[in-house]
C-alpha cells in the first residue's frame, strides 16, 4: 500500500504536464517545482518539447526508471501508460487525478479494476483515481491551491474528497492551522482512508510524527481498520477528529423492531467513533476548530476564566461552555479584590473578567498571572481580545504570546478582528499560534472534545454468560422472531433479569396463572409484531372479569396465537436494544425509554463488544442522564445494573452473531432493580 516511492520518490513523472497552469497537470507540475522537490521530474506530453523548464518526452516509452507517477490524462488511456510504467519501468507509486471512472460509469469502473489489479500484482501503491494529490514533505503533487507550509507538529489530513481537503485546508489556514501532509484518496481504488491511517500507526514516530489527525470520510470501508489504527495512534498521544458524511439516508428503510428504526449506518458509526476515541465533527468549521483545539495544552478540569474587553461575546461564551457542562466560577475573595484594584475603574473580576474596552496590554498580562498563580480554581483561560480599529494592538498580541508559553494552564485565544486587527492577527499567528475567530464555535467544539471518551479497552467482559446454553438455543431456533419462553431462556443464560411471564392460548390457563401470580398484571398479544399499535397491550388488569375481557379480544387481533401475562411492575421506563450492521457488527443502544426514545430520539449507541466503561460513557452521555441520577426530589436508577445489563447483552450478541434485531423495551427500573418486561429478538442464520 503506502510506500517510500510515493511520500519521498527521488523521481517524479507527470504524464500530461503542461505549460497551462491552470489545467491539472500543468498545475501539479508547478507545484512540485515551487516547492522545491529535490529528485528528478519527468514529463510526458506528445504535444510540448519542454514544459516550465523541463525536457518533455512524447511517450512514457522513452523514459527511464522512475519511482512516482502522476497521471492527469483522459481515464480512456490511463490502463496501457501505467501497465507500461509499471511493467516496463518499475514504477511502484501512481498518483491518478483524472477522473471518469468509478465516479461515472461501469465502463469507467472495469478500467478503474484492471488498474488496480496491475498496481497490486506489482506491490505498487496507487492513490485515486479522481483525486487532487497528495502532500508530503518531499513533494507538493497536489494541482490545487492553497499549498500551506508544511509543519512536522501540524495536521494530517487524509480525505474521500479532493475539494473538500481543499476547503478543510483553507479553513484551517484562515485560523492558523498548520498541516503535516495531506492525502486526497478519491475513489480508493486500492488505497483507503484506513489504508493511509493504518500508515501513520505502522510508521509512527514519538520526536517526529504529527499527533494529530484529521479525516473526512464518504465511506468506511473496513470499520475494524479503521477502529484498530485511530486507537492505536491515540493511546500513542495523538488526537483524531473525523467527519464521516453520507450517513444518514439509511435510517429511512424498513425496519422490523423498534431499534431497527433508529439504528441507522450513522449510529453505527457514532459508536465505532466512540469505541476508538475520534472526535466526530459534521462540519470543516467545525473540524479545524478542534484541530485548532488539539494544539493547545490539554483541559485538565472544567473551571474556565474567560477574560475579556468585550461584554457580548463573553455573554456568548459563557452560555456555551455552561451548556455543555464546564464551570465559569465565581471569582471572590482577597485575590479577587486585589485584582480588581489593578484594573480600570468599572472593571469586573467575578468571571467573566471584564476588563473593559479601553484595558491595556500590561491589564491583560496581570489578569492571565492571576488566573495563572492566584486562582487554584481556575483550570484554562479563554481570552477574547479583538479592536474597534481605533488602535493598534501588537502589544495586547505579543503579551498574549508570552503568556501562552509561560503558562501551565491552556489558554485559547478568541481574537475576533479579522479585518480591524488583521496585521496585529497575522502577527500573532506568524509566531506559531492558532486564532478562534468565533467564541461559540470554540465552546461547542471544546465540549465535544472533553465528551469523547478514551479508546475502549481490548478486553472482553464474558462473566455470567452461559455460551454453551446460549449457542444450544440458537442451533435449535429457525429464522424469524423467537418465542416469549425462547426469549425468556436466552435471557436468562446471559443472566439478564426478565420478569415472570405467562403465555397461552387457553383462557382457563391464564386465568389460573394470573391467580397465582397476583393482581394487578399486563396482557398482551402474542403474535403480531408491533402490538400497541393494535391495541396488544392492556396494563393494570386488576381483576378475573377484567382479564377475560382482553384476553378476548387479544385473541381477536389479527395474528393473535396466545395472551401473555406479567406482573404489573412499576417505575422508571428504560430502553435497550441491538441491530446488526455489515460490516460493523452490533450496534447496541440504550436511554430513558417511553418519549425519550421515541420522541425525543435520546439514545446512545456503542459498538460490540462493550467494556463497562463504554457502558457508562453511553449512560452518562444520555440528554437525560439527569434522570437516571435523581433530579427533582425523584429517585434515579441503579445505573451500575443499568451498565451490567447492557455489557452482558454485548456478550451474549458475540456468542449469537444469528441475532439481527433485539428490542429489551422497556426495561423497569427502580432504585434497586432493573427487570425486562418486553423484549423481541429476530434471528437470520
Amino acid at each position: 500500500m503506502i510506500n517510500i516511492q510515493l511520500t519521498d520518490p527521488k523521481s517524479i513523472v507527470v504524464v500530461g504536464g503542461s505549460n497551462n497552469t491552470q489545467k491539472p497537470g500543468g498545475k501539479i507540475l508547478k507545484n512540485i517545482i515551487d516547492g522545491g522537490y529535490k529528485g528528478n521530474i519527468f514529463v510526458v506530453n506528445p504535444k510540448e518539447e519542454e514544459v516550465q523548464g523541463h525536457p518533455c518526452f512524447k511517450s512514457v516509452e522513452d523514459l527511464l526508471e522512475v519511482d512516482l507517477a502522476i497521471l492527469s490524462i483522459p481515464a480512456k488511456s490511463c490502463l496501457e501508460v501505467l501497465d507500461i510504467l509499471a511493467k516496463e519501468k518499475k514504477t511502484k507509486a501512481f498518483i491518478i487525478v483524472s477522473a471518469g471512472f468509478s465516479e461515472e460509469s461501469p465502463k469507467g469502473a472495469e478500467i478503474e479494476k484492471k488498474i488496480t489489479a496491475i498496481v497490486n500484482k506489482t506491490g505498487g501503491c496507487l492513490i485515486g483515481p479522481n483525486c487532487i494529490g497528495v502532500l508530503t514533505p518531499a513533494h507538493n503533487s497536489l494541482f490545487t491551491s492553497p499549498i500551506p507550509k508544511l509543519d512536522p507538529r501540524g495536521c494530517d489530513l487524509i480525505s474521500s474528497s479532493g475539494a473538500t481537503a481543499v476547503f478543510i485546508m483553507e479553513s484551517g489556514i484562515t485560523k492558523g492551522l498548520r498541516f503535516s501532509s495531506v492525502f486526497s484518496v478519491g475513489n480508493s481504488a486500492q488505497v483507503g482512508v484506513e489504508d493511509v491511517l493504518k500508515h501513520f500507526d505502522e510508521t509512527f514516530d514519538p520526536c517526529t510524527s504529527s499527533k494529530i489527525k484529521l479525516l473526512y470520510i464518504e465511506s468506511i470501508k473496513d470499520p475494524d481498520s479503521l477502529l484498530i489504527h485511530a486507537s492505536s495512534l491515540i493511546r500513542k498521544g495523538c488526537k483524531i477528529a473525523a467527519i464521516k458524511a453520507g450517513s444518514s439516508s439509511a435510517g429511512s428503510r424498513a425496519a422490523l423492531s423498534h431499534t431497527g428504526a433508529i439504528a441507522s449506518s450513522d449510529a453505527a458509526v457514532e459508536a465505532l467513533f466512540r469505541k476508538a476515541g475520534i472526535v466526530r465533527c459534521h462540519g470543516r468549521e467545525e473540524l479545524t476548530t478542534v484541530a485548532s483545539i488539539f494544539m493547545h495544552k490539554k483541559l485538565k478540569g472544567k473551571n474556565i476564566a474567560i477574560i475579556t474587553h468585550a461584554g457580548g461575546p463573553a455573554v456568548m461564551l459563557t452560555d456555551a461552555l455552561s451548556r455543555g457542562g464546564l464551570e465559569i466560577p465565581h471569582l471572590e475573595g482577597p485575590d479577587a479584590e486585589e485584582l480588581k484594584l489593578k484594573l480600570l475603574p468599572g472593571s469586573s473580576v467575578q468571571n467573566p473578567i471584564d476588563m473593559l474596552a479601553t484595558g491595556t496590554a500590561e491589564q491583560l498580562g496581570i489578569v492571565i498571572d492571576y488566573c495563572e498563580n492566584k486562582f487554584s480554581e481556575i483550570d484554562a483561560m479563554m481570552v477574547i481580545f479583538g479592536s474597534p480599529g481605533l488602535v493598534e494592538v501588537f502589544d495586547a498580541y505579543e503579551v498574549l504570546h508570552n503568556k501562552m508559553a509561560e503558562c501551565k494552564k491552556p489558554i485559547f485565544p478568541v481574537l475576533p478582528s479579522i479585518i480591524a486587527a488583521r496585521k496585529e492577527m497575522d502577527f500573532f499567528i506568524e509566531k506559531g499560534h492558532v486564532n478562534f475567530p468565533d467564541e461559540v464555535s470554540l465552546g461547542s467544539a471544546l465540549i465535544k472534545v472533553i465528551n469523547t471518551p478514551a479508546p475502549a479497552e481490548e478486553k472482553i467482559t464474558l462473566q455470567g454468560v452461559d455460551i454453551p446454553t446460549v449457542r444450544k438455543i440458537i442451533d435449535n431456533q429457525s429464522d424469524g422472531f423467537l418465542s416469549p419462553d425462547t426469549i425468556q431462556k436466552l435471557l436468562s443464560a446471559a443472566q439478564i433479569p426478565m420478569v415472570k411471564e405467562f403465555v397461552s392460548a387457553n383462557k382457563e390457563e391464564v386465568l389460573f396463572a394470573a391467580c397465582e401470580m397476583g393482581y394487578p398484571v399486563v396482557v398482551k398479544v402474542v403474535g403480531p409484531i408491533h402490538k400497541s399499535d393494535i391495541g396488544g397491550v392492556a396494563l393494570n388488569v386488576k381483576s378475573e372479569k377484567h382479564l377475560t375481557v382482553e384476553f378476548d379480544h387479544m385473541m381477536s387481533l389479527p395474528g393473535a396465537v396466545a395472551v401473555q401475562i406479567q406482573p404489573m411492575l412499576s417505575g422508571r421506563e428504560l430502553f435497550i436494544g441491538a441491530k446488526y450492521e455489515p460490516k460493523f457488527g452490533h450496534i447496541i443502544l440504550c436511554g430513558l425509554g417511553g418519549i425519550f426514545v421515541e420522541v425525543l430520539e435520546d439514545v446512545s449507541s456503542g459498538l460490540a463488544p462493550l467494556t463497562y466503561d463504554e457502558a457508562y460513557s453511553m449512560i452518562r452521555s444520555l440528554k437525560s442522564y439527569k434522570i437516571i441520577k435523581g433530579s427533582r426530589g425523584q429517585k434515579g436508577i441503579d445505573e451500575n445494573q443499568f451498565a451490567d445489563i447492557i455489557v452482558k447483552l454485548s456478550s451474549l450478541l458475540r456468542f449469537a452473531t444469528e441475532i439481527k434485531e433485539l428490542d429489551l423495551n422497556p426495561l423497569i427500573a427502580t432504585i434497586n432493580n432493573i427487570t425486562v418486561v418486553d423484549a423481541r429478538i429476530l434471528l437470520e442464520k
